[in-house]
């Protein structure tokens, strides 16, 4: 399952590569964003403010806003693996949508560390390498989304997620959560309705916990 999703989600690195040197930074540039920022969803709005003539300082705000989330998974994993010394590093630059997602997946605690390591080194090694990739083509490759790639990582999550509707309650919270997407869309700036959503989600478990 990891290797898998690594797959997905890595292919889709040629779209920010080709689309990060389109913006106008440098081979080297968009590089050292995927191999520090390493976050899909907080590179597409760095770039995304920087080929709209955005600021350095606006391009940054946006990109660490969408990387909120990550926080939100660092707790997570955390509590699980309560990482020690440099495996806590390494871990935090690791955790990422695909890396908890597989984590989360799993019920037992050895398939729970084998489904972060693997989705998480896999995703960083194929990510770091296709964007390389769509970086030197550049302009060659056309609109990298035609080919699909966008959706081939939305596909591994749903394939992700799936196994997890068991019961009432998992149902009823991931159809508010696409409710609250769906609707947040047309108003707010891309990648602020997945947050709304979180939000939703923390909510109701709140809410749930209180009860």
């Amino acid at each position: 399952m990891g290797l898998s999703i690594a797959l997905a989600t890595g292919l889709y690195g040629i779209s920010f590569g080709a689309l990060a040197v389109a913006a106008g930074l440098t081979v080297v540039q968009a590089m050292v964003l995927s191999l520090l920022m390493f976050t899909g969803g907080s590179q597409f709005a760095f770039i995304g403010v920087v080929a709209g003539g955005g600021s350095a300082s606006a391009a940054v705000g946006a990109a660490s806003l969408l990387g909120v989330r990550n926080a939100v998974y660092g707790v997570q994993m955390n509590h699980l693996f309560t990482p020690r010394g440099w495996r806590k590093w390494l871990m935090a630059q690791l955790t990422i949508d695909e890396s908890a997602a597989t984590t989360l997946s799993q019920d037992e605690a050895t398939e729970q560390r084998r489904g972060f390591w693997t989705a998480g080194w896999g995703v960083f090694v194929l990510w770091n390498l296709f964007t390389l990739v769509g970086a030197l083509l550049g302009d060659a490759l056309g609109d990298a989304r035609t080919w699909g790639l966008d959706g081939a990582a939305v596909a591994a999550f749903l394939g992700l997620l799936w196994p997890r509707l068991k019961g009432r309650e998992p149902v009823a919270l991931a159809v508010l959560a696409g409710a609250v997407t769906a609707a947040a869309i047309p108003w707010v700036a891309p990648g602020l309705p997945i947050l709304l959503a979180a939000a939703a989600g923390a909510a109701w478990g709140w809410w749930g916990h209180a009860r």
